[in-house]
């Protein structure tokens, strides 16, 4: 993974536990907590490829969508 890519799942890393904690849930282990940001990493770059949008904005609507 090259530094950007590092830093963009670390900040996914850090809304995923907020999220988690706001939501009084218990949050996963490292391993499952970082296989979740690198995947919504990866959605966001798709999307912002196909909508032309800022990668971090759309990682926070990911991470605010798992309410469900």
């Amino acid at each position: 993974m090259n530094f950007f890519r590092q830093q963009e799942v670390r900040l996914a890393i850090r809304f995923l536990r907020a999220h988690y904690q706001r939501q009084g849930r218990l949050v996963p282990g490292e391993q499952e907590v970082e296989r979740q940001a690198t995947k919504i990493v990866d959605d966001a770059h798709r999307i912002a490829r196909e909508r032309g949008r800022n990668v971090i904005s759309i990682l926070r609507e990911l991470v605010s969508d798992l309410r469900k």
